[in-house]
């Protein structure tokens, strides 16, 4: 079997709305489970879509974030130590502005034009964006497969929100699970009850 033949396959037993959110513990591991879980479906010839949220080290520690969009590769440092803000994340300034202008046309364009969007991370300096708040309730109605990498301690509305949802599979990262959870999330995303 060739591998498009594979690949349509694959989309026609893919769960058409299904959601699956990634949550843990700061440094359990959500961002790289997400990105192994993405790197596996992209082999799949699926159009992945939507922002990947990824830290920015000096080599001890972590001084900073960046937002990347998936399908453009744009990235924007969004919150770093040298950024003066009134939103902080630790002793990291945010400038939401930068944030959104990545973020949010990332899952917008992703809503419209893949296969699966990806949103990393929902947490609590991104909820502060009512913006991407907006762009989030809009891909979570799209009706389109869905990982969602979110903040496990938020009282958030909108993290409380998605947690209630019927139609999303919450799966916690933990350092015993890191390394099967990426093939527990395919899947799950196959249609396989687990």
């Amino acid at each position: 079997m060739d591998i498009q033949v594979r690949a349509n396959l694959w989309r026609v037993e893919m769960i058409t709305d299904i959601k699956i959110g990634i949550t843990g513990l700061p440094g359990a591991g959500k961002t790289k489970t997400l990105l192994r879980v993405i790197e596996m479906l992209s082999s799949e010839e699926l159009k992945i879509g939507g922002m990947i949220s990824e830290p920015i080290a000096d080599g001890r520690r972590k001084v900073g974030f960046s937002v990347r969009n998936i399908i453009t590769k744009e990235s924007q440092v969004f919150a770093h130590m040298n950024i003066e803000s009134r939103i902080t994340d630790g002793k990291m300034g945010v400038d939401l502005a930068k944030f959104e202008s990545i973020a949010v046309n990332a899952i917008r364009d992703a809503c419209e034009t893949c296969d699966i969007i990806v949103i990393d991370e929902v947490g609590k300096v991104e909820v502060e964006s009512q913006a991407f708040i907006d762009a989030v309730k809009y891909a979570l109605d799209a009706g389109k497969p869905m990982l969602l990498t979110l903040h496990k301690k938020s009282r958030n509305p909108l993290l409380q929100d998605i947690r209630r949802r019927d139609d999303v599979r919450i799966l916690e990262v933990t350092p015993t699970n890191r390394n099967l959870l990426p093939h527990k999330i395919i899947r799950l995303m196959n249609g396989e009850n687990m």
